[in-house]
């Protein structure tokens, strides 16, 4: 068709963006199947190996997954553990609409391994906050939250079924975060995960436990999150 190699690199971009537009504007659900190779050829004027091309990076990056035989689809969202943000924005990085359901909002007390990863003494009193977070109305994440209840004195009665804790903490506490230090492993699912996940028991979980500082260099939040393996992508950056 002519194409010079400038030509092809921003006819597969122009592709993808085509694509990922229809999935952010709601028109291509997960499981939704995307054009093939020979219609997106026909519909953008490009050559079949351009084509190709747009979806093969869109399958690396996750947004599509292609089935031998059958086509290719919208493939179910992922997060992408990069960048320290709470779920809202995680969520509305791909396009997807975060809620999430309080399952407990309260005060407790008897928590001493907690309150030493907060630097706080073993009978210190804090507040609980427990989620279950949702992105497209697909179950993500149990998250888990705990901060002194001296500090945040209220923050269990602030309504946050759809509401950012991140914000709230920053916005209403004056909270300034810095960084967090994370453990990440994998659990099985038990009973009562299995249910709020809508998965078998037993089924592989990624456990992640964060405490994450203020810019002061204070501990301030204990996180606990408990997230579907096949939802998330852990990417690391390593250096030499």
């Amino acid at each position: 068709m002519g194409q010079n190699h400038h030509d092809g690199v921003a006819a597969y971009k122009k592709i993808q963006s085509a694509i990922l537009e229809r999935i952010e504007g709601g028109h291509l659900q997960p499981g939704d199947s995307v054009h093939s190779e020979r219609e997106l050829a026909k519909i953008h004027s490009v050559s079949l190996m351009t084509a190709r091309h747009a979806l093969t990076e869109l399958e690396r990056e996750g947004i599509v997954v292609r089935r031998r035989g059958a086509g290719t689809f919208v493939a179910p969202p992922r997060i992408h553990f990069n960048k320290l943000v709470g779920f809202t924005e995680q969520m509305a990085s791909r396009g997807l609409q975060a809620s999430s359901r309080t399952l407990v909002a309260k005060v407790v007390t008897g928590e001493p391994e907690i309150a030493a990863r907060l630097n706080l003494s073993p009978s210190t009193s804090l507040v609980k906050v427990e989620r279950l977070r949702q992105g497209g109305g697909e179950p993500f994440s149990l998250e888990t939250c705990y901060v002194s209840a001296e500090r945040f004195a209220g923050l269990a009665k602030e309504p946050m079924s759809n509401g950012s804790l991140f914000a709230i903490l920053e916005r209403d506490y004056k909270l300034e975060i810095a960084h967090a230090d994370e453990e990440i492993d994998a659990i099985a699912a038990d009973a009562r995960m299995a249910d709020l996940f809508d998965v078998a028991k037993g089924s592989p979980l990624l456990r992640i436990r964060q405490v994450i500082f203020s810019t002061a260099g204070r501990p301030e939040i204990y996180v606990l999150g408990i997230y579907r393996a096949d939802r998330h992508t852990l990417l690391v950056r390593r250096f030499r």
